[in-house]
């Protein structure tokens, strides 16, 4: 007799109560956020990250597609440390771990290589935020980081708002101001799996990306060039399945250990456009990404190597997951032809990203 296919079992959120703890000596929570057409995201206030998000397939069968823990302490133990975050003072790589502003050098971290990286080991996603405002569609979190935090000079104040829109939108928005000029470049970095957080590779996930160009990097994935993607494993103009060359014989794939590269948006103008868009093709889900930045960084989880066990308790293996992670380029504080990360006491910091779910029709 043919086997009988056991009934979909949708999973349950995690309990708020379960997961809140200490860390740093500070109350970690929980919150969860709901819109009408039965999404659910989950956020918490360390780290000021995306613990879970549940999105339907074409069966209007709903999965958490985003990596974590259901404990809150689980996070300060992992392996992985950007799971879900917000990262700052300024996401990806600065050279050397130093910076000129103002004619003076600032010497930040060297916590990758010789570079820093997402602004320190103690960066915003080590962080216990504090919580502004919640009510059922959006959490505002904000964050004070003192002057010379991690190397940086000058007080940030920042806010961090996510809303879970009834248009099935997760739309992040960044507030920045300072009391001294600084730098400050902030990205979202959930890794995203939309089989299933924890469900195997991302192989067949076809993405776009719309970009012509991207920064060619050296061995410490510092860019040297805007390069053409024509001809290179790096053209996503049209879609195509991500691990289709991911492990081609191409010099800026071994310096990645696989995709880990800021690619050159095109935008008409200035403000809010579309950046890039993954299907995946057995579930049909599909996120839409739409960001004010210039850029934004497409990292293949590289570097996971199933060493945390996550929600579920899942594996996180390598390649199980996604980041498109909205910003400025890499290096940006000393590269001058590359759009500017100074922030001025008489300015306010504005950014947003926007990540869009559908199912494939």
């Amino acid at each position: 007799m043919p086997k009988t296919q056991e009934p979909f079992k949708a999973p349950t959120p995690i309990s708020e109560t379960e997961f809140k703890g200490l860390i740093n000596k500070q109350a970690v929570h929980l919150y969860t956020l709901k819109n009408a057409q039965g999404l659910v995201a989950q956020l918490s206030n360390y780290g000021a990250r995306l613990v879970s998000l549940f999105t339907p397939d074409k069966h209007g069968h709903s999965k958490d597609i985003v990596l974590g823990f259901d404990k809150a302490t689980d996070y300060e133990m992992a392996n992985e440390a950007y799971y879900g975050a917000t990262v700052g003072r300024y996401a990806n790589r600065i050279a050397n771990a130093r910076f000129n502003l103002d004619g003076k050098e600032f010497e930040l971290e060297n916590n990758n290589g010789p570079n820093n990286l997402h602004g320190g080991s103690d960066g915003f996603h080590a962080r216990v935020w504090h919580v502004e405002e919640v009510d059922s569609h959006s959490v505002t979190l904000s964050l004070v980081s003192p002057n010379m935090d991690q190397g940086f000079p000058g007080e940030l104040k920042v806010w961090v708002t996510y809303t879970l829109t009834d248009d099935n939108e997760l739309a992040i928005k960044y507030k920045a101001t300072t009391n001294q000029t600084t730098l400050v470049n902030l990205t979202h970095h959930s890794f995203f799996n939309l089989k299933g957080a924890g469900e195997g590779n991302i192989y067949e996930n076809h993405l776009h990306i719309n970009a012509d160009s991207f920064c060619e990097v050296n061995e410490f994935l510092i860019p040297q060039t805007l390069k053409s993607v024509a001809d290179t494993p790096f053209d996503f103009r049209k879609p195509q399945a991500m691990g289709a060359r991911m492990n081609e014989n191409h010099q800026q794939l071994k310096y990645g250990n696989g995709y880990d590269h800021n690619w050159i948006l095109t935008k008409d103008e200035p403000g809010l456009s579309y950046a890039a868009k993954v299907l995946e093709p057995s579930s049909s889900r599909v996120m839409e990404v739409f960001t004010s930045e210039p850029g934004i960084q497409f990292y293949g989880a590289n570097w996971l190597a199933g060493n945390d066990i996550g929600k579920q308790g899942k594996t996180y293996e390598r390649h199980g997951a996604f980041c498109l992670e909205t910003q400025h380029y890499p290096d940006s504080p000393n590269q001058s032809a590359f759009p500017s990360v100074v922030l001025k006491p008489e300015e306010s910091y504005q950014s947003i990203c926007i990540y869009k779910f559908s199912v494939d029709k």
